[in-house]
């Protein structure tokens, strides 16, 4: 077993000056998962493998065409996903490219502003495991979610054996228990239940996770998700710890159902967090496993956990909530020709990351580099937006390190600002106790620079 360390956006690399790289066996198992796209990995052949965000195609930055890694000639470069994954005898860890030391603050910071955990002391909250680490950061979040659907439920077949008869009588138990007559009948009744194979893995989830020191924090980090696991606890009145194995086998088809959808996710991370230690890499032949994410998603949403209390807005284009309109009125479709759309169809929404109505600010999150320029499809981008909603400010925010000054430009013509803006990363902290200090510092220089 072989655990090679690189961090997202290296640029092309010998595979010979990877940190962990040995031998020619870690270049074939690399190639399965090279140079494909990440939704041609994150599939039901590869159900060990979870990627977030996990709809890879409701956001729009075409997360679904990206690939983990790109292999040529035994040399490796990276993009913005980052993570943890293996297969076969092989582990890849991606971390952000500001990690100096090897614990990664910056990425753990932005996980757990965006999925809302608080762990004060990164030392003694987090097991020498981080793809476990990450599972548990994530079940809370996803668990509010599912529940905030209703706990889940579904028919369930119970046996009775009674003098009020209410279902079908069940002839072969009826005679074993009943003759002679004793004044009982054994039916069976079919009836909703909240005591089912889904919320007893989500029992055996938060069970396992409060047997370790980070897991305890997590469940009761917040109020919303102390009561919801107690929601799951007063559901799972059968719950026993002998029955994990038989609770996992009955819940390895995924779950489906349209008025409970977000149960999916949450019963693909209860799966991985409690077969852990037994879908180790390299158990299952040619199988893909880990913890995915797309670095320039978690930016965007960790920037929005900021930006949020400044009254910025956040649309989201896969789900056409927020956007902007670019023609005052969209074409008839009546006066299509030959059957064509015209390019102003419904109006043509524009949906730029953050903006601000009161302010007159728009801003697009980068998590790439923008320490030399900004690309040109980058720069019209803004450029469309700050013409079409008449602003006067614009700018990129992207991370990096400390001698990154933030740069200004005037536009010419209609006039206007656009601002290339650093949020700071503090970098070589060894005390997650300093790296947090320091990035609530630097956020605040940050939001001053937005003025």
């Amino acid at each position: 077993m072989s655990h090679l360390k690189i961090t997202d956006n290296h640029d092309w690399i010998e595979l010979t000056r990877v940190n962990g790289y040995e031998k020619d066996l870690d270049f074939d198992n690399l190639k399965k998962i090279a140079n494909i796209r990440i939704d041609s990995l994150s599939i039901d052949d590869n159900q060990n493998l979870l990627v977030f965000p996990n709809d890879i195609n409701k956001y729009g930055d075409k997360i679904s065409e990206s690939c983990i890694l790109s292999l040529y000639d035994n040399k490796i470069k990276t993009g913005n996903i980052m993570g943890f994954v293996g297969v076969n005898e092989t582990q890849l860890t991606i971390s952000s490219r500001f990690d100096e030391n090897g614990n990664d603050y910056f990425m753990h910071y932005m996980l757990q502003r965006v999925f809302s955990i608080n762990l004060f002391d990164m030392k003694h909250s987090t097991s020498a495991d981080p793809i476990f680490d990450f599972l548990i950061y994530l079940f809370p979040y996803y668990l509010k979610k599912a529940l905030a659907q209703g706990i889940f439920k579904k028919y369930k077949r119970f046996e009775h054996n009674d003098a009020n008869v209410r279902g079908t009588i069940n002839v072969n138990e009826h005679i074993r228990k009943n003759i002679p007559f004793r004044g009982t009948v054994a039916y069976t009744t079919r009836e909703h239940s909240y005591d089912n194979e889904i919320t007893q893995l989500i029992r055996h989830t938060i069970e396992y996770i409060h047997q370790k020191e980070a897991g305890k924090t997590i469940l009761y980090n917040d109020a919303e998700t102390k009561n919801c696991v107690s929601q799951i606890i007063m559901a799972t009145q059968s719950y026993s710890s002998q029955k994990r194995n038989q609770v996992i086998n009955q819940n390895l088809r995924p779950v489906r159902h349209p008025y409970y959808s977000e149960y999916t996710t949450l019963q693909k991370i209860c799966l991985q967090i409690l077969r852990h230690e037994t879908i180790k890499f390299g158990s299952e032949k040619d199988q893909v496993y880990g913890v995915l994410f797309d670095g320039a998603w978690l930016w965007e949403e960790y920037l929005y956990t900021i930006l949020k209390n400044y009254e910025f807005k956040h649309p989201q284009n896969k789900i056409n909530e927020g956007g902007i309109r670019m023609f005052l009125k969209p074409d008839n479709v009546d006066d299509y020709n030959d059957g064509e759309e015209d390019f102003n169809k419904c109006y043509r929404k524009l949906y730029p990351d953050f903006y601000n109505e009161t302010n007159k600010i728009i801003l697009d999150a980068k998590y790439k580099r923008l320490e030399r320029n900004v690309g040109r499809e980058d720069l019209y981008q803004v450029v469309t937006y700050m013409h079409c909603m008449e602003y006067k400010l614009g700018g990129y925010i992207y991370p990096a390190n400390n001698d990154c000054q933030m740069r200004k430009y005037e536009l010419a013509g209609l006039g206007g600002t656009i601002k290339v803006i650093p949020l700071h990363i503090p970098q070589a902290k060894n005390n997650w106790g300093d790296f947090v200090g320091d990035m609530k510092s630097y956020e605040d220089d940050f939001i001053k620079q937005l003025q």
